[in-house]
């Protein structure tokens, strides 16, 4: 299994230009939060009252590959994650269209993805590999973490 600097390095090597960062920043935590709201929607049972989603079994699975990979950035995405989910609820109880905006704010943020991969002169790392689709979100949370003094 490849360490998180290498997937990392491997990621970033297709985001060097600053533009295409910039997008990259934005749409990546959107595309994230989308994928989130649309496994939420597909209910699997309820718990002490508390229902349970696709979502929530899921980001199980994605918390666990990333704790291989860097314990700073798993404890970073399960607090993203958490965030994500607690956006879902409220989005699912107020105007009740987590759906409708999950699949808007995904196609939103792809189009400009590949703007800003055009604009990099490069595919989309996806592409090369699924694995970049978990990457993508530790990238980020890379930059976060270290901005605030943490080493991943």
């Amino acid at each position: 299994m490849k360490s998180i600097n290498e997937w990392l390095s491997e990621y970033g090597e297709s985001h060097q230009n600053a533009t295409n960062k910039k997008v990259h920043f934005i749409c990546v935590p959107l595309i994230f939060f989308s994928i989130i709201g649309l496994l939420y929607c597909v209910k699997l049972t309820c718990v002490f009252e508390i229902e349970i989603t696709l979502a929530h079994t899921m980001l199980l699975g994605v918390a666990i590959y990333y704790f291989f990979l860097s314990t700073p950035i798993a404890i970073g995405m399960i607090l993203y994650s958490a965030f994500c989910l607690t956006l879902c609820f409220i989005i699912e109880q107020s105007i009740g269209h987590l759906f409708v905006t999950s699949i808007l704010l995904f196609i939103l943020a792809w189009i400009a993805q590949f703007y800003g991969h055009n604009i990099e002169g490069k595919k989309p790392s996806f592409l090369k590999d699924m694995q970049f689709l978990l990457i993508g979100p530790a990238w980020i949370m890379s930059f976060v973490l270290k901005k605030m003094g943490f080493l991943i």
